[in-house]
């Protein structure tokens, strides 16, 4: 085996290794970039910071998708899941979603053996002080100890570092998270490159000592058997599974938190930060909702062999005295001994209208954001914005054209074009609510999506492209079978069919016609169709879906073309907007701020009318571009 030679220079230098950077790093190796990953501590890489769990509602479709693309989220998930289930079972396939729970260790194990053996990728634990700068272009970074390392592109991943501060009551200390320093020298060095900063805050939840809990009073809650894995290239689940527990707040619970508040950052005015809505401490959701007589909380595994458990549905920042009698308010919890309290962060952020839809900085060419800096939540979205900030600097620096995915492509897209274009003042966590387009971007069609892009790109390798092939081929032939096969209405198909839950009419019909009744799965029509059982179960799924859905889908489809012809209308980086007549003083300043690249783009920015669009399309006519 070749000894790899350490670089003189990088092709691009990844600065911080939570899901976002390590997403990120792993990326760019496997587009053929020399590699640096840096982070503060090596021990800490692949780290789930808040709770041990990765997807849910929407966050389950990214996860696919960067999976799909070629991204390692996935793949890491399920070879440290040990509780997987689908959620909104009983809803329609657009809005199902995969969430695991996540074995800590193995997870942080199972990432950091990919990042240490990736061929271009080199980590080193180091602070960066600063981003090298020349004639507004990225030549690299300093580190803390005064090195200069050459870098034609510097993605920064900093997620709560950048001038972290911990809050627990009125106690304040500097960090990124708990137990690990804050990133004092990069936000000073973003100001003086142009970028405003802004502060947001988030927060996590006291971790228990697993035997402390009483777990027989509890509600269990099981995954889903045979568990479902992310990937689409996932050889299985190869970790035990096991359930969460749920319990309850009590009025005994919301008395003591109310009789805390005055000791409480948040409420005293000590946290300065934007708080995330969708994700709202306990205090927060006390006062807020005084109405509600209890709120629901998940006991989470923490891992096959973690002495804690994490009491998902009680983030907070109250002092450690209250923290403690309100977890002993909740039933099962009255022992319960708190093994790290909960405390809130509060850090800085770069407000993302500052970035180009490539992730790229307009400030400063080849200098790259993704995750938490640019007002992020979660995981997903973090490593989302790793991937896609990766793939485009790597194109970048291959001469070749960035990866743009649009708002009917990809959930990805959707988060992408939202932080650009509308920016955020609160930590962004992406719902399926907020995609136009949910019934085409559904988890099972990831695949189909995005894999091709993938192996372009250089990211789906030869397992995926077969497997991909296989089910797209799979899915073909399903839907023909559906089509071609008839039944006649005599008394035994008409018998048969009434056993499944069917009605077959006086006339004949395909099986296409008949899987329509909402009452039939495909899986039950192998009576009519033995082959049926040959096929994998994803490629069945895929096909009962476009079956059963084929209507829907096609008016989606017809919007989406409506939709993309805006999309095509490009607008010059260099457009005139102050000299445009007919524009609004509020319409010219957001238009220059946010340069967009499309008319459509121009579209979803805050303050821009049906009438500003008309003066838009007026001078592009002008311009010979319409």
């Amino acid at each position: 085996m070749s000894i790899p030679v350490y670089p003189e220079q990088f092709d691009i230098v990844v600065v911080g290794a939570g899901h976002a950077g390590c997403e990120a790093a792993m990326a760019c190796a496997r587009m053929g970039m020399q590699t640096l990953l840096l982070t503060i501590n090596i021990d800490r890489i692949g780290h789930l910071s808040c709770n041990p769990a990765i997807g849910g509602l929407a966050k389950g479709h990214m996860v696919k998708e960067i999976d799909a693309l070629g991204g390692m989220m996935g793949k890491w998930a399920d070879q440290a899941g040990i509780q997987f289930r689908v959620l909104n079972t009983r809803k329609g396939p657009a809005v199902r979603s995969t969430r695991a729970q996540i074995d800590r260790n193995a997870y942080l194990l199972t990432v950091q053996k990919d990042i240490f053996t990736c061929p271009n990728l080199f980590v080193r634990q180091e602070t960066v002080r600063t981003v090298v700068v020349h004639n507004k272009k990225v030549q690299g970074i300093e580190t803390s100890l005064g090195e200069i390392i050459s870098a034609q592109a510097v993605i920064l991943t900093t997620g709560t570092f950048l001038c972290g501060l911990l809050h627990v009551g009125l106690s304040h200390f500097a960090g990124g998270r708990f137990g690990d320093p804050a990133s004092a020298g990069l936000s000073p060095c973003l100001r003086e490159l142009g970028l405003e900063l802004g502060r947001l805050k988030t927060g996590t939840v006291p971790r228990l000592l697993k035997t402390s809990v009483d777990f027989a009073g509890l509600e269990t809650q099981p995954g889903d058997t045979p568990p479902r894995p992310f990937s689409f290239d996932s050889p299985g689940i190869r970790l035990p599974q096991l359930p969460c527990h749920v319990t309850y707040t009590t009025e005994r619970t919301h008395d003591i938190i109310r009789a805390g508040l005055d000791r409480s950052p948040m409420f005293t005015g000590v946290i300065k930060g934007t708080g995330a809505r969708y994700c709202p401490s306990i205090e927060d959701k006390i006062a807020r909702f005084p109405e509600k007589e209890r709120h629901q909380i998940f006991i989470e595994p923490e891992g096959l062999d973690s002495h804690e458990v994490y009491p998902n549905g009680i983030p907070t920042s109250l002092p450690l005295d209250v923290q403690k009698a309100l977890v002993a308010s909740i039933p099962g919890l009255e022992h319960a001994q708190i093994i790290r309290p909960g405390y809130a962060i509060e850090y800085d952020f770069v407000p993302p209208t500052q970035l180009a839809p490539t992730l790229e900085t307009k400030a400063v060419r080849g200098l790259y954001m993704a995750g938490q800096i640019n007002g992020t939540s979660g995981y997903e979205e973090a490593a989302g914005q790793g991937l896609w900030a990766a793939i485009n600097a790597s194109q970048a620096l291959r001469g070749a054209e960035p990866m743009i995915l649009s708002r009917a492509q990809a959930y990805i897209g959707v988060l992408v074009e939202d932080l650009v274009t509308k920016g955020t003042l609160e930590p962004y966590r992406m719902f399926t609510s907020r995609a136009e387009h949910r019934l085409l971007l559904r988890e099972d069609n990831a695949d189909e999506r995005l894999t091709p892009l993938g192996r372009e790109l250089g990211l789906a390798d030869d397992s995926r492209w077969t497997r991909f092939c296989r089910k797209k081929a799979q899915i073909k032939e399903i839907c023909t079978g559906l089509e071609q096969i008839r039944l006649r209405p005599d008394s035994t198909r008409s018998a048969q069919v009434a056993d499944l839950g069917g009605t077959l009419l006086h006339k004949s019909i395909s099986l296409k016609e008949l899987l329509r009744q909402p009452e039939l799965k495909i899986d039950r029509l192998h009576l009519f169709w033995p082959r049926l059982a040959d096929f994998d179960a994803d490629s069945l799924e895929e096909a009962e879906i476009q079956t059963k859905y084929e209507g829907y889908l096609l008016r989606q489809h017809e919007l989406v073309g409506r939709f993309e012809r805006q999309e095509r209308t490009a607008l010059p980086l260099d457009m005139p907007y102050a000299d445009i007549p007919g524009l609004s003083r509020e319409a010219i300043e957001k238009l220059s701020a946010i340069q967009p690249r499309t008319l459509g783009q121009a579209s979803r920015i805050s303050g821009i009318t049906p009438a500003a669009l008309s003066c838009l399309e007026i001078q592009l006519k002008k311009m010979g571009l319409l």
